[in-house]
């Protein structure tokens, strides 16, 4: 089993942050009110973000 290092963790959070944001935005689109939806969002956003810049910086960079 491999072991979990700084892109793995980045891209198993940011999966799980455009997922959650897909779903709740279609349950949106259904009609059904959701009163913390923006800040739901929000954070979901903010997770995407960091866990990008976490994959961007946890790969190797090349010697020149």
């Amino acid at each position: 089993m491999q072991d979990w290092d700084l892109t793995s963790i980045g891209l198993v959070l940011i999966g799980s942050s455009i997922t959650v944001a897909g779903t709740i935005i279609g349950v949106m689109l259904l009609g059904v009110r959701i009163a913390s939806a923006p800040y739901l969002l929000l954070t979901s956003a903010m997770l995407i973000v960091m866990s990008a810049g976490l994959i961007i910086f946890s790969m190797p960079r090349e010697q020149s």
